[in-house]
């Protein structure tokens, strides 16, 4: 028969402490309830407020948990409070710890002065834990269910020390769910094992137990209790030694996917359902990527599909994973049997099903959005493009000027690593295109905001002004610029030679060019984007406002959320990085300009000229160059040359028999070993005329 703790105990419920309250009630079934399983606790020591107690628990086999009684290790708190003699070999073949003959949720040992604590080998083993630790003051372990996952299943302090006061308070909690299904497992009850004792407040009930007496002592035969209220110091004490049985059993519901409900799809589905069903398609709100995009445990960077379209692919490990693509602003579109089955063997965990229903969207909750409405991870493409471009450019500007300086060095974003890998490289990247939604909190859009200033900090400060003191501009003055200034002086200097229609090698100058200090209004959104985080980290909410009103946002809607905010502080700075790649396009682009590149003679199968890997970035958008040979005695030889992948790896020649014929006439075929001839060669879209050998 079920024990009514609370009925038999001396005192009534509602006198009792709180914490002595959750020592004798049972636990619940809920799956989400944190069971403690060990303490030891201290509190106001000497003070009006004392209170102490130390508990563990015992696994106690079904059908003997109302027999146990008063256990020995009530008293001392822990597993073992000693350890066994050695001075006899084989003493402790047979040593075996546990609570009166019993297993423990979590073994700890203590002497007085040092305690120690870790969950049982026998329960992490047999649930598949896996085991972090926290060093410094925390000195904490976490066990972890990785292959779900499930993290902090069980988690505790690894040790205090005791020296006239504790160092520390001990607490390990456990996943109610994952302790209940390891004593289902073991038809066995988890039983608490504590001593409490605390001041307590005056009050007649209390003092109609006592009697008139100074201590009462209550200990009935078999009993689970040993009670005791004590006057001492005109003050009342409370003792009890107690054996609870807390957790039976009996697991908690576990989370089905069986025969749900999904927005938008007729009837109930069902796996039998799902393994025939490979149309049916769900909406998402994409807000559930959160829970991806914000724990390093998963990968859930944005990818091209083979179609062109923005996909994601959240994943744990090589667990499990599914495939969904992004629609609109803020919504993802998948199929249900990808959420289901997942694109690898193992099926997608419930838990993980469930919660993506959560942000399921009906047909007449998506029929008022723009499913073609720009997303999130389109607007980071279209800056990462003017990034990439923008090196380039500046790139090719500095091999005018005299200044060599690689395209990914600028632009900090290589696009072969890119091609290659995606964003995976760029975890900045994925962080500038994570979930935007339209109620978006200040504080978030202010984050945001401040990694879309850091994407093009990255652009080089001394490059910059190399540039500009090439374009004439005065040293001393630019050395005293910041990033900001750099870059609106270049625009200026751009915009200048542009509206005369000067070639690209009038760039350099030495004459200081007119209005290169002034202010371009193109150049407001960097600026006002550095404003937001100058008055985020100085705490200016008002300011905030007002920027974003220069920006031409609607102020009145940042009530409802700062989405649209970060669309309009993006697009700004997308913007000013396309007015700056125009002018600096329409500088190279003209007519008298040709960049100059060094090509190699090359001999393999057939014949060729290979390209340095730092001119290959004049090749970066071209399928095919046309390519134009000198021929003294008439028409110059023209030739299209196809470019393969194998071009950006291992084979960067430009490869045609052709080539072989013309290096013959010319006596440069065959070379000395080892030493290929290098021709001069200039460029300009994908034409690239060879102009003679280089000596």
């Amino acid at each position: 028969m079920k024990t009514d703790y609370f009925g038999d105990f001396p005192i009534p419920r509602d006198l009792l402490p709180e914490k002595l309250v959750r020592l004798l009630e049972p636990v619940s079934l809920s799956p989400n309830e944190r069971v403690e399983v060990a303490a030891r606790y201290e509190n106001d020591f000497n003070g009006p407020e004392y209170e102490y107690f130390h508990m563990l628990m015992a696994v106690v086999p079904d059908g003997e948990e109302d027999k146990v009684g008063v256990m020995d290790e009530t008293g001392h708190g822990v597993v073992s409070f000693s350890v066994p003699r050695d001075d006899k070999k084989g003493c402790c073949a047979e040593y075996q710890e546990s609570i009166s003959g019993y297993d423990y949720i979590v073994a700890s040992r203590g002497d007085g002065s040092f305690y120690s604590y870790v969950l049982a080998e026998k329960i992490w083993m047999m649930l598949g834990l896996t085991p972090r630790c926290f060093g410094g003051d925390s000195q904490r372990i976490v066990f972890d269910d990785l292959s779900i996952p499930e993290f902090a299943v069980a988690e505790g302090e690894v040790s205090n020390e005791f020296s006239f006061e504790p160092s520390r308070n001990i607490s390990w909690k456990m996943s109610n769910r994952y302790l209940r299904k390891y004593l289902w497992m073991r038809n066995a009850h988890a039983v608490r094992v504590f001593f409490y004792e605390a001041s307590v407040n005056e009050n007649p009930k209390i003092r109609e137990i006592m009697n008139g007496e100074k201590e009462v002592v209550l200990e009935p035969d078999g009993g689970w209790y040993q009670f005791k209220l004590l006057e001492s110091r005109d003050s009342l004490f409370l003792h009890c030694l107690a054996t609870v049985v807390a957790v039976a059993p009996e697991r908690c519901d576990e989370p089905t996917i069986e025969g749900i409900k999904w927005p938008g799809v007729d009837g109930l589905v069902t796996e039998d359902r799902i393994d025939k069903d490979f149309e049916t398609t769900i909406i998402l709100d994409d807000k559930f990527l959160e829970r991806y995009e914000q724990n390093g445990f998963y990968l859930v960077a944005p990818s091209l599909d083979h179609n062109g379209d923005w996909c994601y692919i959240p994943a744990y490990k090589a667990q499990w994973a599914f495939v969904c693509h992004r629609v609109g602003r803020n919504l993802v579109k998948m199929r249900l049997k990808n959420l289901y089955k997942g694109g690898i063997p193992k099926a997608i965990p419930a838990g993980e099903v469930l919660h993506v229903r959560q942000f399921a969207l009906s047909p007449d909750e998506v029929a008022h959005l723009d499913m073609d409405e720009e997303h999130i991870v389109a607007k980071t493409q279209r800056l990462l493009d003017q990034m990439l471009a923008l090196g380039d450019n500046l790139s090719s500007l500095g091999v005018v000027v005299g200044i060599q300086k690689r395209a990914e060095d600028i632009a900090g974003f290589s696009e072969a690593v890119l091609r290659g890998n995606g964003w995976n490289p760029y975890p900045e990247l994925v962080r500038l295109a994570q979930v935007a939604p339209l109620d978006m909190s200040q504080q978030v859009f202010l984050s945001r905001c401040k990694s879309l200033h850091e994407i093009w900090q990255r652009i080089p400060d001394g490059f910059l002004r190399e540039l500009l003191i090439k374009a004439g501009c005065p040293g001393e003055t630019v050395k005293s610029l910041g990033s900001l200034k750099l870059l609106q002086g270049l625009l200026n200097v751009l915009q200048l030679l542009n509206a005369n229609q000067e070639a690209p090698d009038s760039f350099p100058n030495e004459e200081e060019p007119e209005t290169w200090e002034e202010r371009n209004d193109t150049m407001a959104p960097l600026f006002l984007n550095n404003d937001l985080r100058i008055a985020d980290a100085h705490d200016k909410p008002g300011e905030i406002v007002r920027i974003l009103e220069k920006l031409g946002v609607e102020t009145a809607s940042l009530n409802d959320g700062y989405g649209r905010a970060l669309d309009a502080v993006y697009d700004g700075v997308i913007n000013v990085f396309l007015a700056l790649n125009k002018e600096l396009v329409k500088l190279l682009d003209r007519e008298d300009h040709y960049m100059t590149i060094v090509l190699t003679g090359w001999k393999g199968g057939t014949f060729g000229f290979r390209v340095s890997k730092q001119d290959r970035k004049f090749f970066r958008q071209l399928s095919k160059v046309r390519l134009e040979l000198p021929n003294p005695r008439g028409e110059p030889c023209q030739i299209e040359i196809r470019l393969s992948q194998s071009f950006w790896r291992e084979c960067p020649e430009l490869r045609s028999k052709e080539i072989g014929g013309w290096m013959f006439r010319r006596g440069n075929w065959p070379w000395p070993e080892g030493k290929p001839p290098k021709y001069k060669a200039k460029m300009k879209g994908n034409h690239l005329r060879v102009v003679g050998l280089l000596d």
